[in-house]
C-alpha cells in the first residue's frame, strides 16, 4: 500500500511505501548557508516525525547545492546534525535550485521506525 502525506495538487510532501519513507526535496530560509541547513533540516526532522520515522532511520541523503564553495558550510551543521553512527549514504553536487536565494536542497529517504 502506498501511503500519501501532506499532499497537494503537485507533489506530496512524504510518501510511505513498505516500511520506506520517501520526503521531498526541502529548502530552508535565511540568508547563508548555515542557515538555510539548519532550517532545512530542521523541516526534515518534522516531516520524518509525521512519517513515524526519525534521524537515526535515514538510508540515503542527496544534498544540492547552489555553489559547491558552500560544501564546507554545508557539512559542520549536517555533522551536527546527523547522531554518531548513523550516517546515510548520502550524494551531494551543485545545481541550479528553483529560486536563486536558494542555496540548499536536501531530499531523504527513511525507513520507519516500526
Amino acid at each position: 500500500m502506498i501511503e500519501r502525506l501532506q499532499t497537494g495538487k503537485r507533489m506530496s510532501k512524504i510518501v510511505k511505501h513498505n516500511g520506506v519513507v520517501y520526503l521531498c526535496g526541502q529548502v530552508g530560509a535565511g540568508e547563508g548557508v548555515t542557515e538555510q541547513t539548519k532550517d532545512c533540516l530542521s523541516r526534515i526532522d518534522k516531516l520524518l516525525t509525521d512519517a513515524g520515522s526519525d534521524r537515526a532511520h535515514i538510508l540515503q541523503a542527496i544534498v544540492w547545492l547552489s555553489d559547491m564553495a558552500d560544501f564546507a558550510e554545508m557539512n559542520a551543521v549536517w555533522d551536527d546534525w546527523v547522531p554518531e553512527g548513523y550516517a546515510p549514504a548520502r550524494a551531494c553536487g551543485e545545481a541550479k535550485l528553483a529560486r536563486e536565494v536558494l542555496k540548499v536542497e536536501i531530499i531523504v529517504t527513511a525507513a520507519t521506525k516500526a
